[in-house]
């Protein structure tokens, strides 16, 4: 069912020219994990991440487990907080974007890129599960997104968290248009 879910979501994602509009530099992935998930093979994503294709939402390939390092490391450190948290959608970050986040009473938690100490920036793959138990440890609560404000040579940016990949890019949809709303005022 992941896949199906993954397929779904994706599907709702290339409708969207609003959602284009939030893809940042280094593109879109969204991603579910099985429950009980320990490796990122336990992730599925899609292969080639979510780019944007004559002004739309285009998926490079169908969803496959292995697909995402990044974004499964994200979710599986998630799950560790909180086990339904098994989806993710990495989005561009802005400021607005986090107020329309925190408007429409998401919880929303952040860490400092530049305070990531050697021994973690040094260890690859360790960026992400720090930032998300730095996140964590700041909020002292279950976020619904997790976002930096970027570092040197990593761009910024805003993950969405939710139960399924559906649910994530529902929300996703919403705050595009929100988003572009708020810059033609």
């Amino acid at each position: 069912m992941i896949i199906e879910k993954l397929e779904m979501a994706v599907q709702i994602l290339e409708t969207s020219p609003e959602f284009a509009e939030i893809i940042p530099e280094v593109r879109s992935n969204i991603v579910m994990a099985r429950k009980n998930a320990e490796t990122i093979e336990d992730v599925a994503g899609i292969p080639g991440r979510i780019t944007i294709v004559n002004s739309l939402p285009k998926a490079v390939a169908q969803p496959d487990y292995a697909a995402s390092s990044h974004m499964a490391r994200l979710v599986l450190s998630m799950m560790k907080y909180d086990p339904d948290k098994r989806s993710a959608l990495n989005i561009k970050y802005h400021p607005h974007l986090v107020e329309i986040c925190q408007k429409l009473g998401l919880v929303v938690a952040n860490y400092d890129r530049n305070q990531e100490p050697v021994e973690v920036e040094k260890e690859e793959g360790s960026t992400i599960s720090w930032g998300v138990k730095i996140a964590m440890e700041n909020l002292k609560a279950i976020p619904d997104v997790i976002y930096h404000t970027g570092g040197w040579g990593k761009e910024p940016m805003i993950v969405l968290l939710g139960t399924n990949p559906v649910e994530v890019a529902e929300l996703a949809i919403c705050l595009a248009k929100l988003f572009l709303t708020n810059l033609k005022k």
